[in-house]
Parts: C-alpha cells; structure tokens; sequence
C-alpha cells in the first residue's frame, strides 16, 4: 500500500528553531486544578479539552488569590495511576519546570532533557506569573516547520 500524502511545508511565519523563543511555540492559556481534586475530574478536564498535563496549584494568601505551583499531572501520570480513586496530589509525579516566555526555544528544549520533562509552564519574565505551556511536541512542530 502506498501513501499519496505530499510532505508539508514550513511556514513563513514560524521562525527557525536556531531565530525562535518559547512565545513563538507555546500555547497560551494554562489548566489547572487544586491538589485534591478527583483523577476522575482531571482526566475528564484533559479529555475534554485534548489538553495533555495539567498544574496542580494551591490557593495562598488571605484572600485566596495568590497561587502557588505545586505539580503537573501529565497524561502518562494519569494513566500509570490507572482506575485509582485518588486525587490530584498523589499522582502529580511530573516535576513542574518553569521557563520564561522571552527564552530561546533551544534553552526549552535543553531544559526538557535535563529534567526529562514533555511539559515547561511558560512564566511572564518579570513576574513569573504562568501564561501558558510548552510542550516537546510544540518544539517538533518548530524544528519540522520553521523557516523565518
């Protein structure tokens, strides 16, 4: 059997991996949930929205507004806790690595080598406040395509 699919093209507007910085790659918007959540919950939140981890954050503060990064859940964290009745906590074994949204998107894929992580939480560079994920896919899709 043959395939007549034709390969696809870069794009003129995704710069080269050598030229790219992570705000080039990364999905802006983040998921997340509270360390006790249900796996259930999680899972559905990840199946519904074709997302693959999800931060387990804590809620600090007097008024509960500030946040605190806690873990990831990924979706192999999910699936190796199997049909557990447990919660977010006991299975966030993904380490949460941060990088910043202005970092050379090489640096990302460093970093996800050395912690052997799919998943960076994007942060605002001076603020350290999450904008969104970075995943190893979002780099392939860069290192296949980029051309600017």
């Amino acid at each position: 059997m043959t395939s007549s699919m034709q390969p696809l093209r870069g794009s003129y507007l995704t710069p080269s991996f050598e030229r790219a910085r992570v705000y080039d790659a990364m999905r802006f918007g983040i998921f997340t949930c509270p360390p006790d959540m249900r796996l259930r919950d999680v899972a559905r939140m990840m199946a519904a929205h074709h997302v693959h981890c999800v931060e387990v954050i804590e809620l600090g503060g007097s008024d509960g507004t500030d946040t605190r990064g806690w873990g990831v859940i990924s979706d192999l964290d999910l699936v190796r806790a199997g049909a557990r009745d447990g919660i977010a906590r006991d299975a966030a074994a993904t380490e949460l690595v941060t990088i910043a949204s202005d970092e050379t998107l090489e640096r990302a894929a460093q970093i996800m080598g050395e912690h052997d992580v799919a998943h960076l939480i994007v942060v605002q560079p001076h603020s350290d406040k999450p904008v969104g994920v970075l995943s190893s896919l979002d780099v392939a899709g860069v290192l296949a395509w980029g051309e600017a």
